[in-house]
């Protein structure tokens, strides 16, 4: 699997690149606009399904593990039992890094509720350009590019006309707004560290997270 976030959008009737779709009247100057829009999604690189949640949360390891959560309640009922551990393959960014402690907290719970493993591969400085989900961001863009994305509900139907290999994608829209500057104590902090298998040659780029047993897990996702 490859996941990211995209660059937060604001929302409006403002203009943009590309043919005029719809009313040709539009705002040059967003005038203190404060409602935004990020997209974050998982892309799976054997089938090409890409899944994508929509919301104005900032790009947070929250929002990020969200996402991850989501795709996972969405797959069948057979797919699950296939599936001995989630790959998944994401930048080094400052809300995903394998030295966050908050995002690598969130994939601990992640891992303890959906009951699998889940390795974490970061794609090494500059290289965000080989990670496929890079070019899905670019593909959702022509649909509606030239349009006003003036609301969420806007933005989402535009996304839902891009294809990926010939394939629509599941787009869900998340009104939940992740807090940002969350930071760990000491202890819970080892209590992370704890439960990471790290590469012995590469610490922060490949991270294994097994499940705990029933008896350890005490909270929910």
């Amino acid at each position: 699997m490859r996941m990211d976030g995209k660059a937060t959008g604001k929302m409006g009737a403002f203009a943009r690149g590309g043919p005029t779709r719809g009313d040709h009247r539009a705002s040059d100057h967003d005038l203190g606009c404060q409602e935004k829009y990020l997209p974050c999604g998982i892309v799976d690189a054997d089938t090409a399904h890409l899944y994508v949640t929509c919301g104005s949360s900032s790009k947070t390891s929250d929002c990020i593990v969200a996402t991850l959560a989501a795709w996972w309640q969405g797959l069948s009922a057979k797919e699950p039992g296939e599936i001995d551990r989630v790959q998944i393959t994401m930048d080094n960014g400052s809300a995903s890094s394998g030295v966050r402690t908050p995002c690598l907290q969130r994939m601990v719970q992640c891992v303890d509720t959906i009951g699998q493993p889940i390795q974490l591969l970061y794609d090494p400085p500059y290289h965000s350009q080989y990670n496929p989900i890079e070019r899905c961001w670019g593909m959702r863009a022509l649909p509606w590019h030239g349009a006003q994305l003036i609301d969420a509900e806007t933005r989402l139907e535009w996304a839902k006309r891009m294809t990926w290999k010939g394939l629509h994608p599941v787009v869900e829209l998340s009104r939940k707004v992740s807090d940002t500057g969350v930071s760990l104590s000491k202890a819970a902090m080892r209590a992370v560290a704890a439960r990471l298998e790290r590469h012995p040659l590469l610490p922060k780029w490949d991270i294994l997270i097994h499940p705990a047993s029933t008896d350890e897990v005490g909270y929910s996702f």
